[in-house]
């Protein structure tokens, strides 16, 4: 039994007064800001996104209250960080790491990848 095909995504809790300049701070690395509530790949957004970011907020256990009301956004990887089949490289992991904590006040986040169904990332000619 073959996996479904998906996409590697940073789940990243984003205080909504810098979601847009996360947004165009990661485009030059080709890394994708997907806000869970509008992404093309959920049928009901909104609902999806109270629930991830509530259960991100309550792992915690109170170190992530003040980000209660922040956007909850999957953060995907370009079509430049992939060779082939081969799996995302380090190097990938590293850049959004280092990117996010520059934006440390504004974002809370696990340092792990998750896998969602594939995005049809912008000029993507599959999309």
């Amino acid at each position: 039994m073959q996996r479904v095909p998906h996409q590697n995504v940073a789940t990243v809790l984003v205080a909504p007064a810098v979601l847009r300049e996360l947004e165009l701070d990661l485009m030059p690395l080709d890394l994708w800001v997907w806000p869970v509530a509008t992404a093309p790949i959920c049928a009901d957004g909104p609902r999806q996104a109270f629930q991830l970011r509530r259960r991100m907020v309550e792992s915690r256990r109170g170190a992530w209250d003040l980000a209660r009301d922040w956007t909850p956004v999957w953060i995907a990887f370009g079509d430049s960080w992939y060779v082939g089949a081969e799996p995302l490289p380090w190097a990938a992991h590293a850049a959004l790491w280092s990117k996010l904590a520059e934006h440390a006040d504004h974002v809370r986040y696990r340092k792990a990848l998750g896998g969602v169904p594939k995005l049809a990332l912008p000029l993507d000619p599959t999309g």
